[in-house]
């Protein structure tokens, strides 16, 4: 792809076509690392305890999602990954200062009732 195109015609593709051109692994990293931070964010912010076949298929569609997601970053030039990075850093902050909540209740409930 890199001797079909030249520099010219790749500054009108997104950053993600533009890396890809040089280094066509890339893509397939930040396919995986997308689907790595989707997983992230939903396992803090969403996920339930459910049976294993309801598992299989949450994951199963949250990977076919994560896939429509990193397309649009690759060909549109969607901030996709950071929003996710930045989403799993809010949410594993505030399910942080959820257990020190929660911590701080359970001994201040059983100090009471002693």
């Amino acid at each position: 792809m890199k001797d079909n195109i030249s520099q010219a015609d790749l500054g009108q593709y997104s950053w993600l076509m533009q890396q890809t051109a040089d280094n066509p692994w890339l893509g397939f990293w930040t396919c995986i690392i997308t689907v790595i931070l989707g997983v992230i964010v939903f396992k803090l912010g969403f996920a339930q305890k459910l049976p294993l076949l309801k598992s299989i298929i949450i994951y199963t569609m949250l990977v076919i999602g994560c896939f429509f997601l990193w397309t649009m970053e690759f060909a549109f030039g969607a901030p996709i990954m950071a929003v996710l990075a930045i989403s799993a850093l809010f949410l594993g902050g505030y399910r942080f200062r959820l257990h020190l909540h929660r911590k701080q209740n359970e001994q201040s409930g059983s100090q009471s009732s002693s």
